[in-house]
């Protein structure tokens, strides 16, 4: 059984006009051969990812969702535009062969990059990979440490500082999750007043740094090398900004569902963290301080807003399926997924020391 993160079917809905690819990709990258097809990758609640295979080559197309057009979503030509300006300094980075920003071709800005062929591992590792304890922890640690490469990424070097606004981030995160937390409220769930106010009240009195940030850096957004699963790809850099890298790792771990976790906490994984050999959280937390020299024995806050902000993400959701914007199964759960997060945040507020 093959353990390469393979496509599938195009769902329908979600088809290409796969001529007009093939015309605008002949004309930007030399050498394609045959007659192309066409398969999209699972998952991705968000962009569309498609795997378009050349008899000698194979391309990644990333496109937005068809027919959405909120303002400020889904840019792909801000998403493409980081990408080749981080490539020269980190080079796990897929490299982009093409930026489409004539809505002719296919109705919507698109980029193709090339395909890193590998592992993704998502909410289990492949089980013909056999890891052992010892092998899950240095997949693990791997994992992490791009993390902390991403974050010591040289910002004017990498000609990057136009890429966010840096300085105030804390600040705005925590009004602007407030904010759209409050705007999609419904009744059926609680207001996380108590979780607002102690994060505004803990909130640290600037960043520890201002880095680039992924802000969705978790396992099923790197590619694992087949053969000695090391990492050697990152993807959806979508949200990437300059901001705090503390809360970075917190926007990680709020997706970090360890081995001794509570059953409700349990269904709601999608990445193998609980894998036996995989560090815990708070494992997590003090490698990453010693392989940055930053300090995390505040990580509380981090931690509170790594969850309130899952919960703000999950609550949007969650007003579109509650008021019958969407009918998609997959989201009948993200309710009652709010106020588990909600009696998360508050069980660790009872228990900081900050």
């Amino acid at each position: 059984m093959s353990v390469i993160d393979e496509a599938r079917s195009v769902r329908k809905g979600d088809e290409l006009d796969l001529k007009a690819v093939d015309l605008y990709l002949r004309e930007r990258i030399p050498g394609l051969q045959g007659v192309p097809h066409v398969k999209q990758f699972p998952g991705g609640a968000s962009n569309l990812t498609y795997l378009v295979s050349y008899e000698n080559r194979d391309l990644i197309l990333r496109r937005p969702p068809v027919g959405r057009k909120a303002k400020g979503a889904h840019d792909m030509v801000r998403e493409a535009k980081i990408m080749q300006a981080l490539k020269p300094v980190y080079p796990y980075v897929p490299a982009v062969l093409a930026l489409c920003q004539d809505e002719s071709v296919l109705g919507a800005d698109f980029y193709v990059m090339e395909r890193l062929t590998g592992v993704i591992p998502r909410q289990d590792f492949p089980p013909a990979l056999q890891l052992t304890p010892e092998k899950t922890r240095q997949v693990c640690t791997d994992v992490i440490d791009k993390l902390v490469e991403l974050h010591k990424v040289d910002v004017k070097a990498a000609g990057l500082e136009s890429l966010g606004k840096g300085e105030g981030y804390v600040n705005r995160q925590i009004s602007g999750w407030t904010e759209r937390l409050r705007a999609a409220h419904t009744p059926d769930n609680r207001d996380f007043a108590e979780v607002i106010a102690w994060l505004e009240a803990k909130k640290p009195a600037g960043e520890v740094a201002i880095t680039v940030i992924h802000n969705d850096f978790r396992f099923d957004n790197v590619v694992l090398a087949p053969d000695d699963l090391r990492v050697i790809g990152v993807l959806d850099w979508e949200l990437a900004t300059l901001g705090d890298p503390l809360m970075d790792l917190g926007n990680s771990l709020a997706y970090w569902v360890q081995a001794d976790d509570d059953p409700v906490f349990q269904m709601m994984r999608r990445q193998p963290t609980n894998a036996p050999g995989m560090l815990t959280r708070q494992e997590v937390v003090d490698y990453y301080g010693e392989r940055t020299g930053w300090r995390v024995d505040n990580f509380d806050f981090y931690a509170v807003y790594g969850y309130f902000r899952l919960a703000g993400i999950a609550q949007q959701i969650w007003y579109r399926y509650y008021h019958q914007q969407t009918s998609n199964p997959a989201f009948a759960t993200f309710g009652p997924m709010v106020n588990y997060l909600e009696q998360r945040c508050l069980k660790m507020i009872e228990a900081s020391r900050l």
